[in-house]
This record gives structure tokens, C-alpha cells and sequence, in this order.
């Protein structure tokens, strides 16, 4: 259980650190910028990824808030997107149902609990005993617990969507929906035939995981048992040989998990920028002119080049 918890922090903060980012990152600005200006570049560097005013004052309703700032603090504070929506109502069903749901699993957790440490107790003094542990109590604490993240993501989805609704399309509300559903943002962008690749990319590479994990284990079992010098081992396969297709099991596994996090990035990526680019219209009469020109070289740069030079220039009309 501790683990699993670490796990969930670990995920919260890295989702925290790209939506903060991917603002950053993702500007409306890099279509339309003079990147000869060092006045944009600075401001742009200098302009803060998350800030607690920015978020206590957006829920205020003292100053606009952007969308990614939002959802950095909706992911530690549950229903600030409601706030910020003024979607009231939504409040006790959101921390109604959480409260609920994990409680429930949470008392079911500790029934399971209770049996299986009375079934160790009893297994050690009768090794035959009848006594099981409360196997029911655990599929119940771990629907309940499911029950409550499923309401927090759905606290994330409900305020994503309805942030802003009349700024439409808009490249944050994409990328969030990549971010808490994949695929979802290209569908938003209206690329549909998208969502079947990069799916598809990521459930191959789910499937290879369970596969080469299965392996792993398979092989990092036999290794143990060829390698325990208290119980005689018979088997087909030597600990030299499981030891060798162990590492290679482990190695493809981690390619799995590097696979996974890649295709997801990529669909996360694919979905903010082609959102931006939306509105990007090119025009069906192209042109493309070509015509001699002289170059004049920029002596910043190339001072050992003196005079001028002969060139051709290529132009391209859209």
C-alpha cells in the first residue's frame, strides 16, 4: 500500500510539473513571433510556470488564470476548478462521493486486513487450519477506493471542459484531455483517424510489457530455485541460462515502459500543437518563384567573406 501511494505522488507530480510546463513550452507565440526580438524572448523566459497568487486569485475572481495553473492546483486541491467555474453545486457531490468512496474502501481494507493477520496467526499454529482471509473484504475495498479516483478524475474532466467554454478551440483544454484521457485531444481537434495510432501504438506496448513481465518473473523464479543451495533443483533449465534470459525479460520490459510513457507524450505533444494550428489555413493557389539574386553575407558573422555573391532565392506563396 505504501508503494502504491508513492506511486500516486510520483504520477501527481509529474503531471503537476508538465502542465505547468507544457504552457511554457507550447506557446501560441512560437507560430506567430519575431524571433529576432530579444524583448519576447525575455519576458517569455522570465514568466513564472506556477504561482499560488495566480491561483488564489483566480479562484478569488481577481485576475484571469491560465488553464494549466488551474489544473496544477486542482490536482492537490480537488474542485478548485468548480470554484473558479462557479459550479457550486458540484462541490459536495465531488468531496461527498470521495469521502465515501475511500472510506468505504478504507474500512473494507481494514477488515481484509484484520483476516489475514488472525489467518497468519492460526496458520502457524495448525498449518491446517479452515481459517481464509476476508478475500471479499478486499475486492470491495479495492472497488471503493477505485470508485473515489474515478471521481477525481472525473472532478478534472468536468473542469477542464467547462473552463472558459467560449474560448473554443482551445489549446490547453487539448492537451489536458490528452493528459487525463489519451486520444481524447485529438478528437477534440477533430483528427479522429489519429486516436486508432497512437491507441493502438500504446496498447501494443502495454501488451509486450505483460508479456516480457511474465517472463521476468518466470525466469527470475527458476533462477532462485536453480541458485537455493537447501532444495535440490532438477530442472530442465541451469541458473546460468535463467539468468541470462531473466536480464533480457527485464531489459525488454523496461523498453515496454519506455515505450508506453513515449507514445503517450507524443499523443499529449501532437494534441497542443495541432490545436494551435487549427485555424492555420493554407491556400490552394501555390506559387513557387525562382529567381537569381545577389547575396550580401552579414560581416557579424562572416568576416572573412568580402563583397557580394551570386545566388538563387526561392519563394514560395501560400
Amino acid at each position: 500500500m505504501t508503494r502504491r501511494l508513492s506511486y500516486i505522488l510520483i504520477l501527481l507530480a509529474c503531471l503537476t510539473a508538465f502542465s505547468t510546463r507544457s504552457h511554457a513550452q507550447f506557446r501560441e507565440e512560437a507560430f506567430t513571433q519575431n524571433y529576432a526580438s530579444d524583448t519576447t524572448a525575455t519576458a517569455d523566459s522570465a514568466k513564472q510556470m506556477f504561482s499560488f497568487k495566480e491561483l488564489y486569485g483566480g479562484l478569488a475572481g481577481k485576475q484571469d488564470i491560465r488553464i494549466g495553473v488551474l489544473f496544477a492546483g486542482s490536482l492537490y486541491m480537488p474542485g478548485a476548478y468548480q470554484i473558479y467555474n462557479k459550479d457550486w453545486w458540484k462541490l459536495p457531490v465531488i468531496y461527498g462521493g470521495m469521502g465515501a468512496l475511500g472510506g468505504l474502501g478504507g474500512y473494507e481494507l481494514s477488515k481484509y486486513k484484520k483476516s489475514k493477520k488472525a489467518f497468519d496467526a492460526a496458520f502457524e499454529l495448525d498449518p491446517e487450519t479452515t481459517l481464509t482471509p476476508d478475500k471479499g473484504a478486499k475486492t470491495r475495498a479495492t472497488l471503493f477506493l477505485a470508485g473515489a479516483g474515478v471521481v477525481y478524475w472525473g472532478s478534472l474532466m468536468d473542469g477542464v471542459r467547462n473552463f472558459q467554454r467560449e474560448n473554443n478551440p482551445h489549446p490547453g483544454r487539448a492537451t489536458l484531455y490528452s493528459i487525463l484521457c489519451p486520444g481524447l485531444g485529438q478528437a477534440y481537434n477533430g483528427e479522429y483517424w489519429k486516436i486508432p495510432i497512437y491507441l493502438g501504438a500504446m496498447g501494443a506496448s502495454v501488451h509486450f510489457f505483460d508479456m516480457y513481465r511474465t517472463n521476468y518473473l518466470r525466469y527470475q523464479r527458476i533462477y532462485k530455485e536453480a541458485t537455493n543451495k537447501d532444495v535440490p533443483y532438477n530442472g530442465p533449465i541451469s541458473a546460468d541460462t535463467a539468468k541470462w534470459y531473466r536480464d533480457q525479460f527485464r531489459r525488454y520490459r523496461d523498453y515496454s515502459v519506455l515505450a508506453i510513457a513515449g507514445f503517450y507524450l507524443l499523443q499529449v505533444i501532437d494534441a497542443n500543437v495541432f490545436s494551435y494550428m487549427g485555424d492555420f489555413a493554407v491556400d490552394d493557389n501555390i506559387a513557387l518563384k525562382v529567381q537569381p539574386t545577389l547575396i550580401s553575407p552579414d560581416n557579424c558573422y562572416a568576416s572573412t567573406m568580402k563583397g557580394t555573391a551570386v545566388g538563387m532565392r526561392l519563394g514560395l506563396t501560400f
